[in-house]
């Protein structure tokens, strides 16, 4: 299979010739000119950034780093940086300066985009340090630039104010006419639970893999509307804003994640990325407004879930259809589905599911109210996706089967290998590292798994996550989080298993949900502490983990808890900019209350 044609610079080209006056990127409460931009307009501003970080002295395959919030001027300086064939290094918006510096330097970044005000002060003092970061751009024109030479606004560059000459011109058409599989895409640094992100190398024919094999497993057309809220700086998001691009789909940008629902409602989107922990949250929210409803509102809804599930079943082959489970399912849809359908903006073909197992219960909600949720199995070292549910195959728990040109086995310890075209070049600048994670040419993703007999892959979890009790079992963390997680009341947990006799758990409360029940319950208090330590409280989520844990067996259920007043933060170090836990520093910074939870007490 040649995937010549799969070029991402010749797709995006492709597109702009067809879908002309079409729009290609929509940034949500973005103001113009960047709330719309069509192909031509994107085709036109990135042909002319390109130019101007040629003239700015990028050469080919240098890198330039993009650290902002999603929106359409992220897309543009990625697109012009590749067709410039120089490298993107995504940054998370919510680096700090010495993470940021880690990353720039290692990648040796020779220009740094930047969205705004804040942002730009960090750029300023990064580059105070950085010989090599030359250029700063900034996408926000309202932010008042230093009097450096070659910071820029991204609009200035745009203009005929930053003329480009016929050999920036020439350049551009060599560079676009040279480009070649084998040149690299972007650096992305993986941010890892432990130690220095490493920086993954993905090149040209990774993508163009992808997007081959995406075409043969998912039903995303041309004029579909994609909302990216997840942040580009991670894999996940930026490789199926890629896709969606690619196939000329509309791209829709949120800076602000706490607009997510609004986003929702305005823009109605065909398709957006989740996180387990965001249908989490959907799912505890809807089950929460049942439980405060009518006893003859519950038993609709818990009778529809009954009928969406048999029709689910149906879908897949699983069941035999009949006339009545037909009229059932158009009843429930009326009375319940569509209701929350329409919540979720009503025209929803598929979400695409990534980053942690999400919870069989919450799956099951999804499938039974016709909303496909696809769960998949990636990592940023695979471009992503390297297993996926399909709209005909969806099994619950499962993260389906791999993408045809993809190889998956199992080695020592259950540990998943993955080789093929979407597996990257390696780690920048360690040739240890990388070749520690290849074995014979399979990558070894750290991650144990299993098959079922149709193919389809389980994740059972991280190998250097599980949890060995005393006692000689074994804990999968994430499932007893993710079972815990479903609760409305509970925004982050961490539990502790290593070497004790029994399970406990770091809770952070949902301040809000928690709040609003006090309320209600006549709870009065003057501190969030207080509020924790009220007996009333204590037993609420003694009740909760009991119901939420049914399904565990006992030696994997917590047994004591402990509520915190401040979540799990970036900032502080305790969880990675994909949300996932640093278990190490979290059990550094509550060594007290993690002994608290095992002291014996003395009859």
């Amino acid at each position: 299979m040649s995937l010549d044609a799969y070029h991402l610079i010749r797709l995006f080209k492709h597109q702009a010739q067809q879908r002309a006056d079409k729009i290609a990127l929509e940034g949500f409460e973005i103001q113009a000119p960047w709330n719309l931009v069509t192909w031509q307009k994107l085709e036109e501003q990135t042909d002319k950034l390109a130019k101007a970080l040629i003239k700015l002295g990028v050469s080919v395959q240098d890198k330039c780093a993009i650290l902002a919030q999603n929106c359409p001027q992220w897309t543009c300086a990625d697109l012009a940086s590749l067709k410039a064939r120089a490298v993107i290094v995504p940054i998370y918006p919510t680096s700090t300066l010495e993470q940021a510096q880690f990353i720039l330097n290692d990648a040796e970044a020779k220009v740094l985009f930047v969205n705004d005000d804040q942002q730009y002060q960090m750029a300023c003092e990064l580059q105070d340090n950085l010989p090599n970061l030359e250029s700063v751009i900034v996408f926000d024109g309202s932010v008042t630039l230093k009097a450096r030479p070659n910071h820029w606004h991204l609009d200035e560059l745009l203009t005929d104010e930053y003329p480009v000459a016929s050999k920036q011109d020439e350049e551009l058409v060599l560079r676009v006419e040279k480009a070649q599989l084998d040149d690299l895409v972007t650096l992305i640094y993986t941010s890892g639970t432990t130690g220095d992100p490493k920086g993954v190398m993905l090149d040209y024919r990774n993508f163009a893999s992808t997007i081959f094999q995406h075409d043969e497993v998912l039903g995303f057309t041309e004029g579909d509307t994609s909302l990216a809220f997840l942040p580009l700086s991670h894999v996940f998001e930026r490789s199926w804003s890629f896709y969606v691009l690619a196939r000329g789909g509309k791209n829709v940008y949120l800076q602000d994640t706490n607009r997510v629902k609004q986003a929702i409602s305005v823009t109605k989107p065909n398709t957006l990325c989740v996180v387990p922990r965001f249908l989490e949250k959907v799912y505890s929210a809807i089950q929460e407004q049942v439980t405060k409803g009518s006893k003859v509102k519950q038993l609709i809804f818990a009778w529809a879930m009954k009928v969406g599930m048999k029709q689910f079943e149906v879908s897949q082959g699983r069941r035999t259809s009949s006339v009545l489970l037909e009229w059932q399912n158009t009843l429930a849809t009326k009375l319940v589905f569509s209701k929350l359908q329409n919540a979720l903006g009503g025209r929803l073909k598929f979400m695409p599911c990534g980053g942690a197992a999400l919870d069989a219960d919450v799956a099951g909600f999804f499938h039974a109210i016709n909303v496909p949720v696809l769960c998949g199995y990636g990592m940023t070292e695979t471009t992503a996706t390297v297993t996926c549910n399909t709209i005909s195959n969806r099994v619950t728990g499962s993260n389906g089967q791999p993408l045809s040109q993809t190889e998956v086995k199992l080695g020592k310890d259950n540990e998943i290998l993955v080789r093929g075209d979407i597996v990257m070049k390696g780690y920048y600048n360690r040739p240890e590292d990388t070749a520690e994670t290849f074995e014979n040419g399979w990558l070894k993703t750290g991650d144990a798994g299993q098959f079922d007999e149709d193919g389809n892959l389980y994740i059972t979890d991280r190998i250097k996550e599980l949890m060995k009790t005393s006692n000689g079992k074994y804990i999968a963390p994430q499932r007893v989080e993710g079972k815990v997680g479903t609760c409305s009341f509970i925004e982050q947990v961490a539990i502790v298993a290593d070497t004790k006799n029994y399970v406990t758990a770091l809770i952070v409360p949902a301040f809000e949900s928690l709040d609003a029940w006090a309320k209600e319950k006549g709870i009065h208090y003057e501190s969030p502490i207080e509020l924790l330590k009220h007996s009333h409280v204590v037993e609420h989520f003694e009740q909760r983990l009991k119901h939420l844990q049914k399904e565990l067996a006992g030696f994997e259920k917590i047994k004591k808890f402990t509520l915190l007043p401040k979540e799990f933060s970036i900032e502080d170090g305790l969880i990675t900019p994909t949300l996932k836990l640093r278990r190490k520093k979290i059990y550094e910074k509550y060594k007290k209350e993690i002994q608290a939870m095992y002291k014996v007490k003395k009859s």
